[in-house]
């Protein structure tokens, strides 16, 4: 019988516990790349809500923010 690898146990990051855009007080925008980048990984992908720290209202707002500035060009879609 073959054995059986032991289980690796997942390390959890300590995700900030308030929100963002809710203590800044605004919400998030297509044009202001230079917050949503700090919700960028590099290779392009969106953090997740667990990871970032966001309520689910500004996370919702967020992808779709993203989402248009790569429309319009102005975050890449995939970085190389």
């Amino acid at each position: 019988m073959a054995k059986s690898k032991p289980k690796r146990r997942i390390q959890k990051t300590n995700a900030p516990k308030k929100c963002y855009f809710c203590d800044e007080k605004k919400e998030p925008t297509f044009a202001d790349t230079a917050v949503l980048q700090r919700f960028i990984t590099e290779r392009g992908k969106i953090i997740p809500r667990s990871r970032s720290g966001l309520c689910s209202k500004h996370q919702k707002a967020l992808g779709i923010a993203v989402k248009h500035a790569r429309h319009l060009a102005l975050l890449p879609f995939i970085v190389r």
